[in-house]
C-alpha cells in the first residue's frame, strides 16, 4: 500500500496547501509504457500526481475510449468512423477497461516505490458532452443527437465515475480530484459538429442542458468522496460562465491560447472573484525552442492578475499551475521538464523573485 512508506510529517488534509500541491499535469503523456509514465509523474509531481494517459497505445487509451471504459451497462466498439454503441462488451471495450486498470495499478506502484504520500491525486475523464459527441449510436449518428441517449450515457458515466473515485482513493490513500475534460463543448453549444453525411450539423444543445449534464458528473464525483472537481476546456473561448455554474471547484484553461477579449476576461474575473479556483495552463505542452525562462512562463499569469485587478498573491492561493494542455505531443524529455517547471512556477508564485 502506498501509505506504508508514507512520510509521517505530511501535512494534515485540512492544512493550507503548500506551493508544490498547486501544480499538476493535465493528463496525457507521450509513449506507451504505463509504468514509466507513472514513475515520471510521481517523480516530477510527488505532491499532486495524476493518473497518466497514454493515447499512443491506441484503441481504448484515448480520452473517449478510456472514459467509455467507465460506463456501467453500456459498451462501445470501434468502427471505421470511430466509437459506436454495441449491445455487449467486446474486445475493444475490454481493452479500454484493462488499460485504465493498468494505469491505476502503475500509479499505486509508483507511489509505493517512492514512498510519496500526496494528500491529493487526480484522475481525468471526458465530460458528458465530449463523450456524447465522440460516440455513435447504432444508426451512425452521434449519441448527442438523441436526448434520451445523452441522459442514459451521463447517468451510466456518473455511476462508473463513483466506482473509479472510490477505487482510486482506496488504492492511493489520497483524496481524489476529478478533472472533467470538455474540449468539444464549445462546438456542442455552437451546433457546429458535422452529421455523418457531412452536409449538416448536429443540433445546438441549450446552455441549461449542458450545465445540468456537467452538474450531474460533479455531483457524482462528490458523492463518491472526491475532494475536488475541475472542469477543463482548452478552447480559446471556453464557456466560462457555464463551467462555473456547474458547481465545480475549479475551471482549467489554456492561458497561452485564451482569447484575451473583454468578454472572456470578464468571465474569468467573475470566476476568480467567486470561490472558484483557476487552473492556468502556462507551460508549453510541446517542445519549445530553447528552454524558456521561468519569468517568461510566468508572464501570462502575472499579466492576467494585473489586467483583472487582482493582487498577484492570488496566484499562490487561488490558482493551480499546469502545462497548457496534454503532453502527448511532447518528447519524453520535455514532458518531464514541463511538469517540473509547473512546480517551479507554483513555488515562484508563492515566493516571487524580486525581479518580478
Amino acid at each position: 500500500m502506498p501509505g506504508e512508506g508514507a512520510d509521517d510529517t505530511a501535512p494534515a488534509p485540512d492544512e493550507p496547501r503548500r506551493p508544490e500541491e498547486r501544480a499538476t499535469g493535465v493528463g496525457s503523456l507521450p509513449g506507451t509504457d504505463h509504468r514509466e509514465a507513472a514513475r515520471t509523474v510521481v517523480g516530477e509531481l510527488p505532491d499532486f500526481p495524476h493518473v497518466p494517459e497514454l493515447p499512443a497505445r491506441g484503441v481504448g487509451a484515448d480520452l473517449i475510449g478510456r472514459t467509455a471504459a467507465l460506463l456501467v451497462d453500456l459498451a462501445v466498439e470501434v468502427w471505421p468512423s470511430g466509437y459506436r454503441v454495441t449491445s455487449r462488451a467486446g474486445g475493444h471495450h475490454r481493452r479500454g477497461v484493462e488499460l485504465l486498470a493498468r494505469d491505476v495499478d502503475a500509479l499505486d506502484e509508483a507511489l509505493g516505490e517512492t514512498g510519496a504520500a500526496p494528500r491529493r491525486v487526480k484522475t481525468q475523464v471526458a465530460g458528458p458532452w465530449t463523450l456524447a459527441a465522440g460516440v455513435e449510436l447504432r444508426s451512425g449518428n452521434r449519441v448527442l443527437t438523441d436526448p434520451g441517449a445523452v441522459t442514459e450515457f451521463t447517468e451510466s458515466l456518473a455511476e462508473g465515475l463513483r466506482g473509479h473515485v472510490a477505487e482510486l482513493a482506496r488504492r492511493t490513500g489520497a483524496g481524489v480530484v476529478v478533472q472533467l475534460d470538455e474540449p468539444t463543448l464549445p462546438a456542442v453549444l455552437a451546433g457546429s459538429l458535422p452529421t455523418p453525411s457531412g452536409y449538416g450539423t448536429v443540433r445546438t444543445v441549450p446552455g441549461a442542458d449542458a450545465r445540468a449534464g456537467l452538474a450531474t458528473l460533479v455531483t457524482a464525483a462528490r458523492d463518491a468522496g472526491a475532494v475536488g472537481v475541475v472542469v477543463h476546456c482548452c478552447h480559446p473561448t471556453p464557456p466560462l460562465a457555464l463551467l462555473g455554474a456547474t458547481g465545480a471547484d475549479a475551471v482549467a484553461v489554456d492561458l497561452t491560447a485564451l482569447d484575451r477579449s473583454g468578454a472572456v476576461l470578464d468571465a474569468l474575473g467573475e470566476l476568480w472573484d467567486a470561490p472558484t479556483e483557476l487552473w492556468l495552463g502556462v507551460v508549453p505542452s510541446t517542445d519549445p525552442e530553447g528552454r524558456p525562462e521561468l519569468a517568461d512562463l510566468a508572464r501570462p499569469a502575472l499579466e492576467l492578475a494585473d489586467r483583472l485587478g487582482f493582487d498577484r498573491a492570488r496566484l499562490a492561493d487561488r490558482a493551480v499551475v499546469t502545462p497548457a494542455c496534454g503532453l502527448a505531443g511532447a518528447t519524453p524529455g520535455w514532458a518531464r521538464t514541463a511538469m517540473g517547471r509547473a512546480v517551479e512556477l507554483a513555488r515562484a508564485f508563492a515566493d516571487p523573485p524580486s525581479s518580478w
